[in-house]
């Protein structure tokens, strides 16, 4: 299992075991971790579940797709390391992997 974290904007740490394959949005959903809704169901048509990728694993990550950076610019608190989790896969380089949920989506 791979192990990631969700930040909420108070401070509230949230770590989850996830299975390899695993798109990060459906791990967030199943755990119940505020400010994920996954509206659209995880087919990056929404900006619902935007995370802002710790400083340290923003490399990590690996770069997004267009339609993915499209999704973005419909959020009020993007950043650099700004990433929509539905996009985002469990895989053994991210065990352990940091994200925040901003303020506005709690």
């Amino acid at each position: 299992m791979i192990k990631v974290n969700y930040i909420e904007s108070d401070g509230t740490r949230r770590e989850i075991e996830v299975e390899e394959g695993v798109n990060l949005m459906d791990a967030a959903l199943d755990n119940m971790v505020p400010g994920i809704d996954g509206d659209c169901g995880g087919v990056c048509a929404c900006a619902t579940c935007h995370v802002h990728i710790d400083p340290a694993w923003v490399d990590k990550v690996g770069a997004m797709d267009a339609n993915e950076d499209a999704m973005l610019e419909l959020t009020d608190e993007r950043n650099e390391s700004s990433r929509l989790c539905c996009q985002l896969k469990a895989s053994p380089q991210l065990d352990g992997l940091i994200m925040h949920t901003p303020e506005g989506q709690h």
